[in-house]
């Protein structure tokens, strides 16, 4: 056999080996609408993609139970915290670019962070940085809940945020909150550009993400999935509350970078597959190789290891957010259920879209199908560890 041949033969072995079980992938349908049957969601999207190509994508059950509108592939979700990773991923370009750093004080940008004082009054030892701020480490404290949320700028509910005092020690724990939405300001300041301008011009337009976005203008509002919760009496699916999904395309919620996002499962996995392939897409390089590694670092708090980065969660050997997926790995979910989740090593994207609230078994079905697609991968991972509570 020529050379040539040989060479070919090897080439398109790997390749083949390499490859997902397209058969397996054809049972993530079936065990979605046994999901929905059980009243587990309305309606369920779901993606994968390998090496920056889609393998599968599928809709399956309603989008909207009482108009009767089926849920389709580019139906559009509020995807809540997922949206703290893209966040991440917008400052990392102006940490690329010399603008940012992350773990400098980040007061140099924000000043009024450096007058920040711990509940006894007395100030902290560590600056706040924004590695900090990303990984919710820095100690800002999770605000109570006010009739103007959602109404007031970014810039105004930043301010209120750093007018509290610090929770704990900056550095010394880990509190789930708002420390990405202080970030995102920061970001504004860095950049000199609304904060939704900065993610279209910057992320969104380069990697052809047309349909992500904060506000969900009139042409898109019919392609919103309802949200659904479970009522206690009857046991059915009846629409939920979202405070995102305004009363029309003139009534917009505060830009949140902590989680205000709307996004299709196609644009999701055109994000996820630009980090896994070291920050580029298709010939566009949004984020250098280094911004990538830095930000999906796990963070330690004193001799605590919490499952998440700068902006991601991560399964380290001790937590697993999402259990089927491999040690290693990285995502993030969302209030309402969604997901999306990176294995870097083989390059695979899995993306989970569905929109509940106080849904029983809401984490079933998306454990169900990260499952098959690390078995088509041939990564049966049959002993999960408890997931953790980050979200």
């Amino acid at each position: 056999m020529p050379r040539h041949a040989i060479l070919f033969s090897i080439f398109f072995l790997t390749a083949f080996a390499q490859a997902m079980d397209a058969k397996k992938l054809e049972s993530i349908r079936p065990a979605m609408e046994a999901a929905v049957a059980q009243k587990q969601s309305a309606g369920i999207v779901t993606l994968v993609m390998e090496k920056g190509k889609i393998v599968h994508h599928e809709a399956v059950g309603m989008a909207d139970i009482q108009r009767g509108r089926k849920m389709e592939r580019d139906a559009l979700f509020w995807i809540a915290s997922m949206t703290k990773s893209v966040n991440a991923a917008a400052i990392m370009i102006l940490v690329d670019e010399g603008k940012l750093s992350l773990d400098e004080p980040a007061s140099r940008w924000l000043p009024d962070l450096g007058k920040m004082k711990l509940a006894d009054g007395s100030a902290p030892k560590q600056a706040i940085t924004l590695r900090m701020l990303l990984s919710h480490t820095a100690g800002i404290a999770f605000p109570p809940r006010k009739p103007t949320d959602g109404a007031i700028s970014l810039k105004t509910y930043v301010t209120s945020l750093i007018r509290a005092p610090l929770a704990y020690e900056p550095g010394s724990s880990y509190e789930y909150g708002f420390g990405p939405t202080v970030a995102g300001r920061i970001l504004e300041i860095a950049s000199g550009m609304k904060y939704e301008d900065f993610l279209h011009q910057r992320l969104f337009q380069p990697l052809g993400m047309k349909d992500t976005l904060f506000h969900v203008d009139a042409a898109r509002r019919a392609r919103v999935a309802r949200t659904y919760k479970m009522d206690e009496d009857t046991h059915q699916l009846v629409p939920g509350y979202n405070p995102f999904v305004t009363p029309d395309e003139t009534i917009t919620h505060m830009t949140e970078p902590s989680g205000g996002l709307f996004s299709t499962a196609t644009d999701m996995g055109r994000f996820y597959a630009m980090i896994a392939g070291k920050g580029a897409l298709e010939g566009v390089r949004i984020l250098s190789a280094r911004a990538v590694e830095d930000m999906t670092r796990q963070v330690t708090t004193g001799e605590k290891h919490p499952a998440y980065a700068a902006g991601w969660q991560i399964n380290g050997k001790k937590q697993r957010p999402c259990p089927f997926m491999p040690i290693a790995s990285f995502g993030h979910g969302g209030a309402f259920a969604t997901n999306g989740w990176i294995d870097p090593q083989r390059q695979i994207i899995t993306v989970y879209l569905v929109q509940n609230v106080l849904v029983p078994d809401s984490s079933k079905p998306r454990d169900a199908f990260q499952k098959i697609v690390m078995e088509a991968a041939g990564v049966a991972i049959t002993s999960p560890a408890k997931p953790s509570s980050a979200r």
